[in-house]
């Protein structure tokens, strides 16, 4: 037997090769999610992974071993069902209405289809989408920061000492011609006892996202102001 046809089915050997793989891929991309200070890291990753692996390499086993009746796919279709139930674990939407955990969550659903592919043995799609993750939690994260930088729509969570503020600075707003595209108030009131407030504001095309960041920090009775 050829060493390809031993990585191929369920031998000693493969099923080391394959955690061993699971352990790497997924390490390395709850390195990345650690290193940034996100509830879902290195262990956590490594295990989803090495569990959605040996879910595969068990469907491989049954269907090999014990009945080639047996749905070889089944185990890996409630794995990917289960994750989602863990990622929402990593989801958190904050007083300010900050959404956090969002790419953690994917990046966990992530690792177990990768975990799923080396568990199969599905070797080449495994380490292509391992790189591939890696460069989209990484790489693309300056990507799509410097595109949001560049949108004309921007979210702001603003704290005020006096509710009258408001008035004043969408009249302000007008002047300059930023359009207000959505307000309401938050309902949890901040610590301070100030007033919280959430705005959508569309920008004209002269003016960028710092530009208007420092025009609201300008205005009077404005405490805090936080970008979404």
């Amino acid at each position: 037997m050829d060493l390809w046809q031993q990585l191929s089915d369920v031998t000693t050997l493969s099923i080391i090769v394959r955690i061993l793989l699971a352990i790497i891929l997924g390490g390395m991309i709850g390195l990345q999610r650690g290193s940034r200070n996100h509830p879902a890291g290195f262990r956590t990753h490594i295990l989803v992974c090495v569990g959605a692996c040996l879910a595969m390499l068990t469907n491989q086993y049954v269907f090999e071993n014990l009945s080639a009746l047996s749905d070889p796919t089944r185990l890996g279709a409630q794995v990917i069902t289960g994750v989602g139930f863990l990622g929402v674990g990593t989801i958190l939407i904050t007083g300010r209405h900050r959404i956090k955990g969002l790419t953690t969550a994917a990046g966990l659903w992530a690792s177990a289809c990768m975990g799923l592919a080396i568990g199969i043995g599905f070797y080449s799609a495994a380490i292509i989408a391992g790189v591939s993750i890696l460069i989209a939690l990484s790489l693309f994260a300056k990507l799509e920061e410097y595109i949001n930088s560049r949108s004309k729509i921007m979210d702001v969570y603003l704290e005020l000492d006096s509710l009258n503020k408001v008035k004043e600075i969408i009249r302000i707003a007008g002047e300059r011609d930023i359009k207000v595209n959505d307000m309401h108030f938050s309902q949890e009131t901040p610590i301070s006892g100030e007033i919280g407030v959430h705005m959508t504001l569309k920008l004209p095309k002269r003016t960028n996202h710092d530009e208007a960041t420092d025009w609201l920090l300008d205005c009077e009775g404005v405490t805090l102001l936080e970008k979404i």
